[in-house]
């Protein structure tokens, strides 16, 4: 059963789930509005909105965002079910067989090169659709994944020109916004130089570079659009900066059983863990099959239940995790576990549960599986 056709949240049994808080997400967008500047937003919603929800996101931000941005066509026609009016921009390369369906829909496709415009102005030519279809330059400054190369990217450039189609934006990416500040501001620079090459041949035409982190960090940068990803999402790539917004996904799982083990009983596959005393244990119907990393086993990773951390046991199975509530107080079967999210005064981000499983939020967030329920409070 897809996310699209879950039953209501009244007849949706509550055994492992995703709360979406749109407040947020509004909230969210509030400060990146703030943080653009005079900037457009282009609104990253690829991979079901970072495993948010791609229609319900869409719809909670379009009327503040100027650009929905997307990886696929598959997903592009997923948007424009409910997104009728905003542009929509490919981030990722298509295949030549999609280029006709991309121009019937008023796709913008990332163009690399000549050949793959050349391809393009032929299938919107096919549609009697060139003289309105558009296009995203998009140059390699340091990514090495899609983009012209700096040298040959007036000459691609030229000649895109001379075809029958609009150039909607010209961008770059930055890889190491987050991470690597004299890297970037050395690939700021390398676009800087090469945008007053290129500009001439089509003044005017709008720039997008900066992503979250680059947003905040490179405020002076912004251009004509910021693209923002998970910073919408409530999680900073900019640690220090992670008060500004607030986490829009909570994850949550009921307990369905309570039990006593004895001191030196092992827990879980290969007894990696044995009990040190008598332990009050709760199974919680969460597992790297609903995508709780399994990467978590042995890391020192906790739930929140009645407002305290109980420490994961042992390794994390396909469809349960074992937890300590020996600390915990009374915990009935039913009872609400946060395994991402605030319970009381605690909380357990995205980001410590990536950090211990040896990945980042957004690996984290896409890898929720179908079969988690998703409830989105307006």
């Amino acid at each position: 059963m897809s996310r699209k056709s879950l039953p209501p949240p009244s007849s949706q049994p509550r055994r492992c789930w995703v709360e979406i808080d749109h407040a947020a997400l509004r909230h969210n967008l509030k400060i990146v509005r703030k943080l653009a500047g005079r900037a457009d937003l282009m609104a990253v919603v690829k991979a079901n909105g970072y495993g948010h929800g791609l229609n319900e996101i869409a719809a909670t931000l379009s009327d503040g965002v100027a650009v929905f941005a997307v990886a696929s066509l598959g997903e592009a026609i997923q948007l424009r079910q409910t997104e009728k009016k905003k542009p929509i921009l490919l981030l990722s390369a298509a295949l030549h067989s999609e280029y006709e369906e991309i121009a019937r829909h008023g796709f913008i496709p990332a163009i690399s090169s000549l050949e793959e415009a050349r391809r393009f102005a032929k299938a919107a030519r096919k549609l009697k659709k060139a003289d309105t279809t558009q296009i995203n330059f998009t140059l390699d400054t340091g990514m090495g994944r899609l983009g012209a190369i700096p040298d040959q990217a007036f000459e691609i450039l030229n000649g895109i020109r001379k075809l029958p189609l609009s150039v909607h934006s010209i961008s770059t990416h930055l890889p190491s916004a987050d991470s690597d500040t004299p890297f970037t501001k050395a690939q700021l620079a390398k676009f800087d130089a090469l945008l007053k090459k290129l500009h001439p041949l089509i003044p005017g035409v709008p720039v997008h570079v900066l992503n979250s982190a680059a947003t905040m960090l490179h405020p002076s940068k912004t251009r004509d659009l910021v693209r923002i990803g998970l910073l919408l999402y409530g999680v900073s790539p900019v640690r220090n900066m992670q008060k500004l917004v607030k986490p829009v996904l909570s994850w949550k799982s009921a307990v369905t059983l309570v039990r006593q083990i004895p001191k030196g009983h092992g827990i879980s596959y290969g007894s990696t863990f044995i009990a040190p005393r008598t332990l009050t244990v709760a199974i919680l119907p969460a597992g790297y099959a609903d995508g709780y990393p399994r990467q978590l086993s042995g890391k020192g990773a906790a739930v929140l239940l009645n407002g305290k951390r109980c420490p994961v046991l042992g390794r994390v199975t396909m469809d349960q995790i074992i937890v300590d509530i020996s600390r915990a107080g009374r915990v009935k079967v039913g009872d609400e576990a946060v395994l991402v999210g605030r319970q009381g005064s605690k909380e357990i981000t995205a980001s410590e549960v990536a950090d211990l499983s040896g990945t980042i939020p957004w690996h984290l967030f896409c890898g929720i599986t179908a079969r988690v329920a998703y409830f989105h409070k307006r």
